[in-house]
C-alpha cells in the first residue's frame, strides 16, 4: 500500500470519518460537521498540485474552469488558505488548512470542477514546526 493512502487512511481512523473492513472504504454512521473550523486537534494541511494541461492553450483551460464552476466552489467556504502560488512548467500549489472531516469535500470539489484542466495530486499534512522548534531547542 502506497504512503499517501496509509496517511489518508491515518487520518481518517484519527477522526472517524471513514471506516475500513475487508479492504473496502465505507462511510461511518457519524457524518462530518460540514462547518468544523480547523483546531489543533483536527487539524490537517492539504497540499494540492494543479497540472494544467499543457496540450490545450490557457484560454480553453481557463474556459472549462469557468464552465465547471471551479473559481465559484473553490475554496470552499470556512477553508483556510495557506498558500496559493503558480509553478511554472507544472501549474497551480495550494495549501490548504481544514478539519479532516472536510477532505471529502474538497476532493469532490476538485473532481467536479477542475478535472479536465488539471490532473491533481494531494499531499495531506499535518503542522510539526511547534514540535519540531521544540525539540531543536531543548537539543541546544
Amino acid at each position: 500500500m502506497g504512503r499517501g493512502i496509509k496517511s489518508l487512511i491515518a487520518i481518517a481512523a484519527l477522526t472517524g470519518v471513514m471506516a475500513f473492513s475487508s479492504g473496502a472504504m465505507a462511510q461511518t454512521a457519524t457524518a462530518p460537521t460540514e462547518n468544523a473550523a480547523p483546531t489543533a486537534d483536527n487539524a490537517v494541511l492539504l497540499t494540492i498540485f494543479l497540472k494544467h494541461d499543457q496540450s490545450r492553450p490557457l484560454s480553453e483551460l481557463q474556459a472549462q474552469l469557468d464552465r465547471q464552476g471551479f473559481y465559484k466552489a473553490f475554496p470552499p467556504a470556512g477553508i483556510e488558505v495557506v498558500s496559493w502560488y503558480v509553478m511554472m512548467g507544472i501549474g497551480q500549489v495550494v495549501t490548504l488548512r481544514l478539519p479532516a472531516s472536510r477532505l471529502r469535500e474538497v476532493n469532490r470539489i476538485m473532481e467536479n470542477t477542475a478535472w479536465g484542466s488539471y490532473r491533481t495530486e494531494f499531499y495531506p499534512t499535518y503542522d510539526y514546526k511547534a514540535i519540531g522548534i521544540g525539540l531543536h531547542d531543548k537539543a541546544q
